[in-house]
């Protein structure tokens, strides 16, 4: 055991927060699956098992990327380009629809027979290939039409085959993307015109949507309802999630205590987009608040390791893959308590899901890796002030 914690490097704070919210997250999940078992006639302890199984692969994944040294992943996601592209396309020509609409977000792993959400992937591999274009670009005069092509063509054309199915995950990654680039120093009055000009795509897209309905199947219509009827309050079946979900959060002003959720057997999404108000239902707000703080703890260690990284690709690099973690929790958690319109973001790291849970220890390995590094040269300074007699005759002075 000894000789694992020692192979462990990096942040220990940000180990001990996926420790904690890996632990947190059996009970509401044992507790929210016993819905779904019901309704599958199956044993309930067996979504327990698959989540285990999800998570300890997940922190295999955390693990082995953290010890890649972090200037690898600068060509690996030039290659990866390419690969995410190729396997989007794959997802959205399957033309799976739910009531019409296309709801192609997985595909189906040959031979292990288990489905993978490619654009979870997509997010991790374009914040990282964004990240690399900033710092190359950094502390140089920067023209708008030399970036085009490099950086915002293959940001446009992944988004544009993700939004199809998913259209809040294009949303976070336009906006993780926009805000990586204003931290990266990227002209400002290009960013506008950018935004704008993503803005002007996805009216495009909607109007050609509306217009070939049969040629195109989508889920606009769902996205526009879930505004309109965020926006205006009005009451509709497609309420139905959140008014369980207040009703569950509400109730946990008098905790029900672990398992002993009730509206876990009505809310169809309970182990996953809204297993943030199962958790308030059975621990109250004592458990709502902690999750909050440990997501918080979360930020504030990526913005540490970020700010001691030794190069600006590691800054950026763990900016880019770390803020859209906490940024998604917030949604989830912000949707719950209808803050939010629908969105069908998971809870990172408490969610059931295996996409969603090796995508984000992908992530947080990449993290683990600059800090590891940071760590790394910090060691070998130490050693090296420790051989130098000078340096030790100056401490015993």
């Amino acid at each position: 055991m000894q000789k694992l914690f020692k192979q462990i490097k990096g942040d220990k704070a940000i180990w001990a927060i996926v420790a904690l919210l890996a632990i947190f997250s059996f009970m509401p999940v044992y507790s929210a699956a016993s819905n779904l078992a019901n309704s599958g006639n199956t044993n309930t302890f067996s979504f327990f098992v698959k989540h285990f199984m999800h998570l300890f692969l997940g922190i295999v994944i955390m693990f082995g990327v953290h010890k890649v040294p972090y200037k690898y992943f600068r060509g690996l996601s030039m290659v990866m380009i390419p690969i995410v592209f190729v396997l989007l396309l794959v997802t959205m020509l399957q033309g799976t629809t739910i009531a019409g609409a296309n709801a192609s977000r997985w595909i189906q792993i040959p031979i292990v027979n288990m489905s993978f959400q490619t654009s979870t992937l997509a997010s991790v591999v374009l914040m990282v290939y964004v990240a690399r274009y900033l710092s190359k670009i950094k502390d140089k005069e920067v023209k708008f039409t030399e970036t085009i092509l490099p950086l915002w063509t293959p940001v446009f054309v992944i988004l544009m085959l993700i939004l199809p199915a998913n259209f809040s995950t294009t949303a976070i990654i336009f906006t993780m993307i926009m805000m990586l680039a204003f931290i990266g120093g990227y002209p400002l009055k290009y960013l506008v015109l950018m935004m704008l000009s993503g803005f002007a795509a996805l009216a495009i897209f909607v109007l050609v949507a509306k217009a070939f309905p049969e040629a195109m199947p989508n889920r606009v219509d769902t996205w526009m309802s879930r505004i309109e009827n965020f926006a205006n309050g009005e009451d509709t079946e497609a309420d139905y999630q959140i008014e369980k979900a207040k009703i569950a959060i509400a109730t946990g002003l008098t905790p029900l205590g672990p398992g002993k959720s009730v509206q876990k057997n009505f809310l169809p999404q309970s182990s996953s987009d809204f297993i943030f108000a199962i958790i308030i239902e059975e621990y109250g707000l004592f458990g709502g608040v902690l999750l909050l703080v440990l997501y918080m703890w979360l930020l504030f260690r990526i913005v540490v390791v970020s700010h001691k990284s030794d190069t600006i690709f590691g800054k950026l690099l763990v900016l880019g893959v770390g803020l859209p973690i906490v940024f998604q929790a917030l949604i989830n958690m912000a949707v719950a308590v209808e803050l939010f319109p629908v969105t069908g973001q998971t809870l990172p790291l408490i969610s059931s899901g295996g996409t969603s849970i090796w995508m984000t220890c992908l992530a947080i390995g990449i993290i683990l890796s600059v800090s590891a590094r940071r760590q790394e040269i910090k060691d070998n300074k130490d050693e090296a002030d420790n051989d130098n007699p000078l340096s030790i005759l100056s401490e015993t002075i």
